[in-house]
Parts: C-alpha cells; sequence; structure tokens
C-alpha cells in the first residue's frame, strides 16, 4: 500500500513531498513501514491517518485495544500470517469474519483469509500500533500448536521421525520424509484427539504449513502401502472425511477436521500444478512421485465443486504394479487361448466390456504389451493415458479443442498404423470409423459400456453399425468383472447350504464336492478377509455361427446361447471357478455377475 497510500496523502494535501522524502530517507537507514515512520516524524498523527484510511477504503475504523476478543477467533488466523500482513482477526459472527487491517486495500490477503478459513471476510482498518499491539498480546508465548480453522492441533504430535528407516523419497515440492510405520500413531492419533487437544491448547504457531505437507505425504504413502487404487478427499458441514478404495472397496481411513479442509485442499493443488485461486470449476492434474529404489508413483488428480468446498479424487498409478503378464490376470485356459488367437490375427476387432473400475485397461494394456514389437506400428487414443510404454504411440485425448476419439482415430489411419487402440467406442462416428479400420487391414482394440459379451453385438447395432460390417470386422468380444481375492494368510474352508450353491449356478451332481472357501481376517488382509483382486471373463470369439446370428439381427439372448454351446464361459461360470479355486468367495461372485441360466 505504501506507495499508493503517499501519492494520495500528497494528493490530499496531508503531506508535502519533501516530508515523504524524508520518510523515505528514514526507511532507507532504520527499515519500517511508511505509515509508521509517518507518525514516527510527527508528518500525521495516527488518528488522523486512521480516519483517512477508512474514508478513502470506505471501511469502518477500530480501536483494538478498546474491544474484548473472542480467543476462539485468534485461532483463525496463524501468527504469522498476521505478523506478515498486518492484520488481525476481531470477532466472527455466523459465516461472517471481522478482520482488522493496516491496508484493507489488499484483496489479495482478503481472499487468502477467505480461502483458508472458509468464512466471509468483513475488513476494517486499524492503526498499525495497535495490530502490532495485539499481536503481541493475543500471540504472545509462541506455543506449541498448529492454528487450522477453529480446531487447533498439537503440531508435535505430527513430527514424523525422519531418522528411522523408510524405502519412500519424495521428490515433491517442500516434501517431508514419512516413517509410514509411525503414521497411524502420530499423526491419527491426533487427528481422533483433536478436540482433546483443542481444549488443551492456549497458543499458535508461526506455521501450519508443516503440518499440512506431513498429513498430506502420510496420506499419499500409506496408501501406497495398502495398495490403495483411489484416495477421495470429502468436504462435508462438519467434517473433512479421507476414504481409500483397496480392492475395489471404498472404506473410511480417517476422518481430519473440517477447519483443515482448504488448507489440505490447496496442498494437493499445488503439487497436482492446479489453480488454487479456482474453486468453482472442476480441475484435473497429475503428482508425480519419485520412490525409493527406482520406483515411481503418478498420481491422477481430479477436484470438483461440491456443497461444502471442493471434493478430491487422487488416482494411483504405479507402472511397477501393473500386471501385464496375460496368464496372472485369472483368464481360464481356453478363454486365454481364444483372447490370445485374436490378438495374433493382423486384422480386425477386438473389444473389451465392463464397467468402469472392471480392469478394461488392464487388460488391453497387457495385450498391447505382447503385440509391443519393433516390426508393428502401435497408435493408441485415450482419454486419460494412464500409463506411458516405450514403442507405443500414445496419444491424450482434448475435446475442448477438437481432439476426440474420431478426430484421433482418423488421423491415425494416416500414420500407417499395424495396430490401434482406441480408449472407447462412445458414439457412432468413432464405431464407424474403428469399423472401417478393422476392415482395411489393421487390428483394432478398444472398448464399450455393456454388461456382458453378446449385449455388445446390439449396443454396436443400436450406434447405427450395420451387422454385416460387425459380422465381418469384430473378430472377439470380452466381457469382465474384478472380484476381490480370498486372502491367502487366513483363508479355511467353510459350509454353506447346498441350496445355496444351486442358486448359485452350481450343477446339482457337484454340490455334495463343491468345497468353498472364507477369509477369516488377519493383519495381513486388515482383518477384510480379502487380499488383492483377480478377474473374472467372458470370451466370445466370433465363430461362423456366431456371424449368421448377427446377420439375422438376432437377440442378445440367442446370441449368448449360441455362443456358449460353442464353449463361452459366462462371467457366472468364471466366477464359480474362482470359488471352486479358492481364490474368491461366493458373496463376491453374487456382488459382480447376474444369473446366465
Amino acid at each position: 500500500m505504501s506507495e499508493r497510500l503517499a501519492d494520495l496523502l500528497i494528493k490530499r494535501n496531508i503531506i508535502t513531498p519533501d516530508q515523504l522524502k524524508k520518510v523515505q530517507d528514514e526507511q532507507k537507514l532504520k527499515g519500517g513501514r511508511l505509515e509508521s515512520n509517518l507518525i514516527k516524524l510527527g508528518f500525521i498523527k495516527e488518528d488522523e491517518l486512521l480516519a483517512f484510511l477508512s474514508a478513502q477504503y470506505r471501511v469502518p475504523s477500530v480501536k483494538i485495544s478498546k474491544l474484548e476478543i473472542n480467543p476462539n477467533v485468534i485461532k483463525l488466523i496463524p501468527s504469522s500470517m498476521a505478523k506478515k500482513y498486518y492484520i488481525f482477526p476481531i470477532n466472527r459472527v455466523g459465516p461472517k469474519l471481522t478482520l482488522a487491517m493496516a491496508d484493507p486495500s489488499n484483496i489479495f490477503v482478503i481472499d487468502e483469509i477467505k480461502f483458508m478459513t472458509g468464512f466471509n471476510v468483513e475488513p476494517v482498518v486499524a492503526s498499525e500500533t495497535e495490530i502490532v499491539d495485539a499481536i503481541k498480546k493475543y500471540y504472545s508465548g509462541g506455543g506449541a500448536t498448529a492454528s487450522m480453522g477453529t480446531a487447533t492441533i498439537n503440531a508435535k504430535d505430527y513430527t514424523l521421525d525422519d531418522d528411522k528407516s523408510t524405502d519412500a523419497d519424495f521428490d515433491l515440492m517442500d516434501s517431508t520424509l514419512v516413517d509410514v510405520d509411525e503414521f497411524d500413531k502420530l499423526v491419527q492419533g491426533a487427528i481422533d484427539n483433536v478436540e482433546v487437544v483443542e481444549t488443551q491448547a492456549e497458543d499458535a504457531t508461526d506455521e501450519i504449513g508443516g503440518p499440512i505437507i506431513k498429513i498430506v505425504n502420510g496420506i499419499l504413502i500409506k496408501a501406497i502401502k495398502l495398495g490403495a487404487s483411489d484416495i477421495h478427499f470429502e468436504p462435508y458441514e462438519r467434517t473433512f472425511r479421507v476414504r481409500y478404495r483397496v480392492d475395489g472397496v471404498l472404506r473410511r481411513e480417517m476422518t481430519l477436521p473440517i477447519q483443515i479442509k482448504n488448507a489440505l485442499v490447496s496442498r494437493l493443488k499445488i503439487m497436482a500444478k492446479l489453480d488454487i485461486a479456482e474453486r468453482r470449476l472442476p480441475q484435473d492434474g497429475r503428482i508425480k512421485m519419485r520412490l525409493g529404489k527406482g520406483r515411481e508413483m503418478d498420481f491422477r488428480v481430479s477436484t470438483v465443486p461440491v456443497l461444502f468446498g471442493e471434493k478430491v479424487v487422487l488416482r494411483l498409478l504405479d507402472k511397477s504394479a501393473l500386471q501385464l503378464d496375460m496368464t496372472k490376470l485369472g483368464f481360464e485356459e481356453s478363454s486365454l487361448e481364444d483372447f490370445k488367437n485374436a490378438l495374433r490375427k493382423p486384422v480386425g476387432m477386438i473389444l473389451v466390456t465392463g464397467p468402469t473400475g472392471s480392469g478394461k485397461t488392464t487388460t488391453l494394456y497387457s495385450a498391447l504389451s505382447e503385440l509391443n514389437k519393433e516390426t508393428e506400428n502401435i497408435t493408441t487414443a485415450e482419454d486419460p493415458v494412464e500409463y506411458n510404454f516405450m514403442g507405443i504411440n500414445q496419444v491424450q485425448m482434448h475435446e475442448e479443442i477438437g481432439l476426440t476419439f474420431a478426430s484421433a482415430l482418423r488421423s491415425f489411419l494416416r500414420q500407417d498404423p499395424d495396430i490401434i487402440m482406441v480408449g472407447e467406442i462412445r458414439d457412432f462416428e468413432t464405431a464407424q470409423i474403428a469399423v472401417q479400420a478393422a476392415l482395411t487391414g489393421h487390428l483394432v482394440l478398444s472398448t464399450v459400456h455393456t454388461n456382458d459379451a453378446p449385449g455388445t453385438i446390439t449396443r454396436l447395432i443400436d450406434m447405427g453399425i450395420e451387422p454385416f460390417l460387425i459380422s465381418s470386422a469384430v473378430i472377439l468380444i470380452l466381457a469382465q468383472r474384478l472380484v476381490r481375492k480370498i486372502c491367502t494368510e487366513c483363508r479355511e474352508p467353510i459350509k454353506v447350504h447346498p441350496q445355496l450353491l444351486i442358486d448359485l449356478g452350481v450343477a446339482p451332481d457337484e454340490v455334495k464336492t463343491f468345497q468353498v472357501y472364507k477369509g477369516k481376517g488377519c493383519p495381513i488382509c486388515n482383518n477384510t478377509g480379502y487380499k488383492g483382486r483377480v478377474g473374472l471373463y467372458e470370451v466370445m470369439a466370433i465363430k461362423d455361427e456366431i456371424k449368421e446370428l448377427i446377420l439375422a439381427r438376432a437377440s442378445t439372448s440367442e446370441i449368448k446361447k449360441e455362443a456358449i454351446r460353442l464353449g463361452m464361459k459366462t462371467l457366472r461360470q468364471s466366477g464359480i471357478i474362482k470359488i471352486r479355486d479358492g481364490l474368491t468367495s461366493i458373496e463376491e461372485v453374487f456382488r459382480s455377475t447376474v444369473d446366465d441360466r
């Protein structure tokens, strides 16, 4: 404010240019702010300056020394920020925070406080002397706590031991090493006992950054340790919930005080190189983490404004954990052979179908990995590109600038391709170009959202693709689901009612010898009874009999019956095999598949 204030004071004839020069010389010798030096040299009285600022910026003026300040209001602003910007919180009523400022024109500070606290800021002007005296009075003693909103969290509870052994080495801005094994005891303990800490705390530290960085780093590291696929940060009216998706199931990991939501979301946005000031629109970004022993981890970050703030979801992309060996994905022997036979063909279309999170991307990447040779030109159109591979030309879609699956596919055909992978067939245009590519000498891999393999035929016809084109182009359709694997450490055989097995689809003559397993829960699987996931696969090769049904526009059920007669195992049948082999439970198969008899 100093330069603007000096110009205004001279313009209003309150001070002269010579007086300003003396003040500036004083600043060069002894430092200090323009306002305090004006008062110190006697060129203006403090009350006069206060009245001038109040009139100039059209905000009320206050005498902080005459006010009774609620200690809980003080906790809303850390002392470091108060000292840096010469501000002081004096009152809060409902969603409105009254903030005394030496420079009420500083919009940046007002926005930062509003973002940090979640309250609407109403500025008032106070003298610099009054603000400094109030900071000394109310923030005195240093303290050992970090103020975050109205909840004060003990900083020492977040001081994770950097000297203890860990193979995690962050390559992140201002990152702090975190001992994963101590994370639960040190951070979770402080979070769970935040109310107790608040009642014991009397002061606030100068910095809130350290604890937030440690909490975020701890949450990310623990997610990696647990093998989580997603992290959800969810703000509600009174709590800030963090959940992990482990083995396809969301579970609550911790509940943070709502007052730290803005600071925590800002930290994630900074790491993902997003705009921390934009809180009204969704944003997408990435965080790259380098772990020890050359291991890298990517986090795909998505923010969405919700009722009580911003929800942030992180998708963990661990290339080292990506399973590209098709023999380990869960295929039955005959299904895997059908899939590999289709991949060996030089032309045609292979479609993978299933809901979001069913492992379609992993299956496609495993197929491309097998096809990836120096003699092949492989190009992919993805939204988003989750993993990058040497030897594969991967294109990220940007619909906002016109780079869609359809437009990318057209361009690929001019790039002398051998193999094309299209992330998803969503519309007629993309489907039509993909079919044409498959018919003109290319191997095309893609995904479609349908419930099962036979239903994909009907979906393509509904899109507008002629049956004769489908029967000529499509060589195989694969439907899949992911189910949780029973923990091998605590797996035990159990007895179930025979009728349950019959309802599942087990043949009556096999019921007596059909053994079922269940995990009783142990520390290895976090007492869930499950550890990891395995795929259920329904592989439908488009044989001559199926082609004839497609040309005749047969119904989905007719195509399905014929495919089963020709040897196709349905998703439910694949699940029954996994139960018999002790890989998954009855509950998981019932949850993921439908009765296909």
